[in-house]
């Protein structure tokens, strides 16, 4: 048993190197780039902005860094390591784990960009990033599993800005989620961005394995 283990832990080693090659270096450039200047937007015009706008910058940057993890599992080579002795999951969270550490560098210095006067608790709204970050991540796990496509990030990223545009609007008045920091019901919203933020990891991990059928028929 000792032995497996250590034969898979190897394995899973040894394709550091492969999956950091095939990482979306590009996309995730492009939405980290993007996702600096929204926030740098009163640093660069010399504007004071208010509270309220301070917190749609930081929610737009992390809206976009989200879109940019909608592309995290895309694989050119999908097909082809289907078969390799490590699972699915493990070859994920190897993906996750290779840009995470980018990903809390690129957040700390969005949210040091705009003024001190005017920026929200560092804690809520780095809990809505988590969140919408895991729900990113969790709609690209749903794609690779329920599909056969190499590249579902485009789809994934479209339907993650949809989704972005009508939760606000249709979300009942009693959960909303979109507070400002001022407003009382800031916590209970971050006790819901909480619960939201678990469900959703949940929900992509339970979507890593490859369904037996589809495992079978290769």
């Amino acid at each position: 048993m000792r032995g497996v283990t250590a034969g898979r832990t190897s394995v899973s080693v040894d394709l550091v190197g492969p999956l950091w090659r095939t990482l979306p270096w590009r996309a995730l450039a492009a939405a980290g780039t993007l996702g600096l200047l929204v926030a740098a937007t009163p640093l660069v015009t010399g504007a004071e902005p208010a509270p309220w706008q301070t917190l749609l910058l930081l929610r737009g940057s992390a809206l976009i860094g989200a879109l940019g993890l909608a592309f995290l599992l895309d694989d050119p080579a999908r097909h082809l390591t289907a078969p390799v002795p490590t699972p699915r999951p493990v070859r994920q969270a190897l993906r996750v784990a290779l840009v995470a550490p980018f990903a809390a560098l690129w957040w700390a210095a969005v949210l040091h960009l705009p003024p001190s006067a005017s920026r929200p608790p560092a804690g809520g709204i780095t809990l809505e990033a988590l969140a919408v970050g895991a729900l990113a991540l969790a709609a690209a796990a749903l794609a690779v599993r329920v599909t056969d496509e190499a590249r579902p990030g485009p789809f994934v990223a479209a339907a993650l800005l949809l989704a972005a545009v009508l939760v606000p609007l249709l979300a009942p008045e009693g959960w909303a989620l979109f507070v400002q920091a001022n407003d009382p019901r800031w916590p209970a919203a971050h006790d819901r961005w909480a619960v939201l933020a678990v469900a959703v990891a949940a929900a992509g991990a339970a979507c890593g394995p490859e369904p037996l059928g589809r495992r079978a028929g290769r």
